[in-house]
């Protein structure tokens, strides 16, 4: 049985394809598009995933959908009539966009892929659940979804069991820990749906003045965790932003002006609702345990990628282990739809009955992939200057740790927001100056932002506070403490931004300001160049650690194709590119024409 899994129209549109239960290939619009958390209709995607296994949408048994657009719009006309007329424009606005399209979602399928079969409509948090235990490698869990909103729900829990799947309890819109966070990113000056992890990095920056204000004015958080926001403060229900002025009020300062500098109440803003956020959480999953008895817990929704959170969750020995859904947004609710349309529609069995086996999904690298033939192909059809690699990973290991910054561009692509070694741009941790490096000449963004460790699993516990796999970098934890250094003055008196010049271990430009890092892990079952580019490096070096940054500037989706890669090498101050067996040099390239757009957006000379 192939299951076409869809999601699309608010952000991160993507496109899943599944058989008989098990992934075949999955893609993001934005990576074809490039446009960031592009939300059209995902033709792109269904079209290589379709085309990836020889199929077309005749072999399709079944489309599934994310969620149900008749319940958005029973939200939309619902808080509109509790409201009205306040917020009657934006009520406009949005009934154009249901009308327009987003309502006739079946329509659109039919129309666009000429499909004629049964469509399965799944809720919005019944895809993040499903996305979150199905690949799981638990038989038996519970799970936690937390996100912006769905159609009316913003938090759920439940436990999954073999093939079935309950929701417990929900809460619902307009209370959402999701639209707390954003209101906050917002409010620092970052966009929505796109800067909360900016926040989630600026906060060790600054200390947690600010949540006491949220706490007494903002959310009230009960004993198991549910929670209820007081709404005079937010205009993200009516209004055309997240926030109003007696937000602004509370916190005595008004809005940050995007691109304009961070202030230490920029800092203090993102550790107040850091801690917020993982206080609620803990108390979820603690009423969560108490309530289920299960073992083990399983995540998914926007919050979700909080990997600060999830890291707190693991330490407080809540559950035996968790499990992290790596396509926690709406991305990943076209896989969650796609598997719950599968085991609901098995054979005309019911979940329960279904006698269907899980398997747990063992790999993320889903997207397109290029062989070396056509990756030479393309190299010499434009003529551009490289050498064939006899040894890929002792060559490159070798250049970086000579402080070169790689371009790394293997097999297929990742699913999900997260490089995972597939699309990624390396260097070396050891070095002082290469997270400032990186940031400034490579990635074209804020200085502050941490870069993640990649290390062989085998060496996790040696380097890092961490007893357990992290293969899809969705777990901060610290630095081990016999890898840190020794602070002047125990750097009790270098604040906000100044903690970046500090020196803090003996891989600092993957170790953030408190100390911790967003560690993913490698086996060479998991991804074996990898592997094997690690081992080559830490025969070189001693260190089984590099940094793993995702192949991409500020603002731009990951590279997808071997002419993204060497565009975005050419347009940065990369070193070397490595493009499956072939080594570029910058040093031998030809001068690269510039876009006048480019050079504007980051404002080069």
């Amino acid at each position: 049985m192939i299951v076409l899994g869809l999601s699309a129209f608010y952000h991160d549109s993507a496109a899943v394809l599944l058989k008989d239960g098990k992934i075949l290939a999955a893609a993001q619009e934005e990576r074809f598009s490039r446009i960031k958390h592009d939300s059209s209709f995902p033709l792109r995607s269904i079209k290589y995933v379709l085309d990836s296994q020889g199929l077309t949408t005749k072999n399709v048994d079944l489309v599934a959908y994310y969620e149900r657009p008749w319940l958005k719009m029973h939200r939309l006309l619902s808080i509109f009539s509790e409201h009205a007329p306040k917020g009657f424009g934006n009520f406009v606005a949005a009934m154009k966009s249901q009308l327009d399209g987003k309502l006739f979602v079946g329509n659109i399928i039919r129309r666009e892929l000429g499909y004629r079969g049964k469509i399965f409509w799944a809720r919005h948090h019944e895809s993040h659940a499903s996305s979150a235990f199905y690949p799981s490698p638990f038989e038996s869990a519970a799970f936690l979804t937390v996100d912006g909103v769905g159609e009316w729900d913003t938090t759920t829990y439940g436990t999954g069991n073999k093939t079935n799947l309950e929701v417990h309890r929900c809460i619902t819109f307009p209370n959402s820990l999701g639209m707390l966070y954003s209101a906050m990113t917002y409010f620092a000056g970052f966009k929505v749906n796109s800067g909360e992890y900016k926040l989630m990095g600026l906060a060790p920056y600054g200390e947690p003045r600010y949540v006491d204000a949220i706490l007494e004015n903002l959310i009230d958080i009960k004993r198991d965790g549910s929670y209820k926001l007081n709404m005079d403060y937010f205009d993200y229900e009516t209004g055309k932003t997240m926030i109003n002025s007696r937000f602004e009020d509370l916190f005595g300062r008004k809005r940050r002006a995007p691109e304009t500098p961070i202030t230490q109440s920029d800092m203090d803003i993102g550790s107040s609702i850091q801690q917020v956020l993982e206080k609620v959480v803990l108390k979820m999953c603690k009423h969560i345990k108490q309530e289920t008895e299960e073992r083990y817990l399983c995540l998914s929704g926007g919050v979700a990628l909080n990997c600060v959170s999830n890291g707190k969750i693991l330490r407080e020995q809540i559950f035996d282990d968790i499990w992290i859904q790596p396509a926690s947004g709406d991305a990943g609710g076209a896989l969650g739809s796609a598997m719950l349309g599968w085991y609901r529609s098995n054979n005309g069995l019911t979940a329960t009955e279904s006698s269907s086996p899980r398997e747990p999904v063992k790999t993320y690298y889903l997207g397109p992939c290029y062989s070396d033939p056509e990756i030479k192909e393309f190299l010499e059809a434009y003529k551009i200057p490289h050498t064939t690699l006899t040894n890929i990973e002792g060559e490159t290991a070798k250049l970086l740790s000579e402080e070169n910054v790689v371009g790394w561009f293997q097999g297929g692509g990742e699913f999900g927001p997260r490089a995972l070694g597939a699309r990624s741009i390396l260097g070396d941790p050891r070095s002082a100056q290469m997270q400032k490096v990186m940031n400034i000449k490579i990635k074209f963004r804020e200085s502050f932002r941490p870069f993640a460790p990649v290390v062989l699993e085998e060496y996790v516990s040696e380097w890092f506070d961490l007893d357990r796999s992290s293969p899809y970098m969705l777990i901060v934890s610290d630095v081990a403490s016999d890898k840190l250094v020794q602070q002047e003055g125990n750097g009790k008196e270098v604040k906000g931004l100044d903690k970046l010049n500090q020196v803090r271990s003996r891989i600092p430009a993957v170790t953030h300001v408190d100390n911790s890092a967003r560690i993913q892990t490698v086996t060479s079952e998991q991804n074996l160049i990898l592997h094997n580019l690690l081992a080559a490096f830490m025969k070189i070096t001693g260190c089984p650690v590099l940094i793993n940054t995702s192949f991409n500037v500020r603002g731009e989706p990951i590279v997808n194709t071997p002419e993204e890669a060497y565009q975005c090498f050419m347009r940065t101050n990369m070193d070397y590119l490595v493009l499956g067996n072939c080594l570029l040099s910058k040093a031998k390239q030809p001068e690269y024409e510039m876009d006048e757009k480019w050079k504007e957006e980051f404002e080069l000379d």
